[in-house]
């Protein structure tokens, strides 16, 4: 007999007990279940005491207090854990009920399972959830892909928790985003992005520290500034707030914080999946190398005893020595140009793995997913919204009025602080790899005949003329010209 729960929901850490409170908040009631029995019972006793839950000691019960078609929401680590899972509940269920997977998972594990699951006559759908602790419980953008028969299912519910934007606030950042791993793949690329937006703001925030040494108050208010700007975003927000966080001891909290990043590996997942298209994302790869670096704390600081940067130009050394205020707006132009280079990145990734699964990706609703609830929610996504409704075959955002207007005023500065870094030794990988990315581009000639000249020459890989059409093959030996 059929229970009459609206939402079940497997793995009570952080995300899930927060998705489950926040499904709740909403008017569900929500079936609950976790490995550990105990933190049902802790959840029954604390957060979730008094409201419309069911705490559940086994698969056997949760199924049985849900009502059909019956909702499965699996909130746990991504990999062999969900399918492991999917293998324990899929028999308990009805043909016609949906599992889903809301974890950080590789696209193609969706690909796969959604296949495998749809043999059993059962619906899956892979969500990505964006937005942290805060968002599962407030509301997180969500990017749902799988089975397209399950979306109808389980829309009310994702909508209803999901973040909202526009003039009413009335619009969801969750629409159904395609077959498969659609979904994952998009909250992939949204991660991939992330990486981006950190290590940008990161060059910003070193360049203004190195450079013109403004101290953690000056910094609070650039990047308060920056915010009422074009740079209105959550990550610019939460930079801004570091700045004015003191320790016990009255010091700035985030000069404490040793200079060795973390990753989970999503940043990683685009940049390996864009070599395998043959996209070139290389700000997010930058940024993965980047943390690379970072991470060699120990060595780095071996090797900063002994290797010397510019004559006059080191560590605490040399400054800028133009105008500070003029210099802070560059660098804001700069941060922007680049950001614009990241995010158009970003969706010719997409196009081109749309183009290779076969998924029909509306790139503007993507963009709009992430307008709320997840970490790089900006202003600046609507802009990014009306460039592809205005063409959706744009080809890149850089070919939009909007952001090649834009670039165009921004370029100057961004050279400029781009070259001041290099002159003071300032490290700053993802400005210069988006300026470099912006000037391959916008080049209807690049140095790639010489390449393929060369390939011919030791590997007989032939290549094509601008003259004639054809494949040809030269023996560069026999012609070449004789060393004298």
């Amino acid at each position: 007999m059929a229970g009459d729960c609206d939402f079940g929901l497997i793995g009570l850490a952080v995300m899930g007990e927060n998705l489950a409170l926040n499904v709740e908040s909403r008017g569900y009631k929500v079936a609950v279940f976790n490995r550990t029995t105990s933190k049902v019972d802790e959840l029954m006793a604390g957060r979730a005491k008094g409201k419309n839950f069911v705490g559940c000691h086994s698969l056997e019960e949760l199924v049985g207090a849900l009502k059909a078609p019956r909702k499965v929401f699996l909130m746990v680590q991504a990999g062999p854990a969900v399918d492991t899972l999917i293998d324990q509940v899929a028999p308990l269920l009805s043909p016609g009920d949906v599992i889903i997977d809301g974890g950080n998972t590789y696209y193609a594990d969706t690909e796969r399972r959604t296949k495998y699951v749809e043999e059993k006559g059962l619906l899956f759908i892979g969500t990505g959830v964006s937005g942290g602790e805060e968002g599962a419980l407030k509301g997180p953008s969500m990017m749902p892909g799988g089975s397209e028969k399950g979306w109808p299912l389980v829309k009310p519910i994702f909508q209803a928790i999901s973040a909202k934007v526009g003039p009413k606030n009335d619009i969801p950042c969750c629409e159904w985003v395609g077959p498969r791993g659609a979904g994952h793949y998009v909250k992939m690329v949204h991660n991939g992005i992330e990486y981006g937006d950190m290590q940008l703001i990161c060059e910003a925030y070193f360049i203004l520290k190195e450079a013109l040494g403004l101290s953690n108050d000056e910094l609070y208010d650039v990047f308060a500034e920056w915010n009422r700007g074009d740079l209105d975003s959550y990550l610019i927000e939460i930079t801004r707030d570091i700045f004015s966080v003191k320790d016990d001891d009255g010091k700035h909290l985030v000069d404490k914080v040793l200079d060795r990043a973390g990753a989970k590996g999503t940043g990683k997942w685009m940049s390996q999946l864009a070599l395998d298209l043959g996209v070139p994302s290389t700000l997010v790869t930058e940024a993965v190398y980047a943390r690379s670096l970072s991470a060699i704390k120990e060595e780095r600081v071996r090797a900063s005893a002994v290797l010397k940067g510019p004559h006059g130009a080191h560590l605490h050394g040399k400054k800028y020595e133009g105008d500070r205020k003029t210099f802070i707006e560059q660098v804001r132009q700069a941060l922007y140009a680049s950001k614009i280079v990241s995010y158009a990145q970003g969706f010719v990734q997409l196009q081109a793995a749309a183009k290779e699964h076969d998924w029909p990706l509306n790139y503007g609703d993507c963009a709009m997913l992430w307008r709320g609830g997840c970490i790089i929610r900006a202003v600046f996504l609507d802009r990014i919204k009306e460039a592809f409704d205005a063409n959706p075959k744009l080809e890149n955002l850089l070919l939009a009025p909007y952001f090649s207007q834009a670039i165009d005023e921004s370029q100057d500065a961004w050279r400029h602080v781009v070259a001041a870094a290099v002159t003071l030794g300032i490290p700053t990988p993802a400005f210069s790899t988006a300026l470099a990315y912006y000037d391959g581009y916008r080049r209807a000639v690049l140095p790639a005949n010489l390449l393929q000249a060369q390939r011919d020459y030791f590997g007989a890989h032939t290549y094509q003329r601008t003259d004639r059409e054809g494949v040809f093959h030269t023996d560069w030996l026999a012609n070449r010209k004789k060393p004298v």
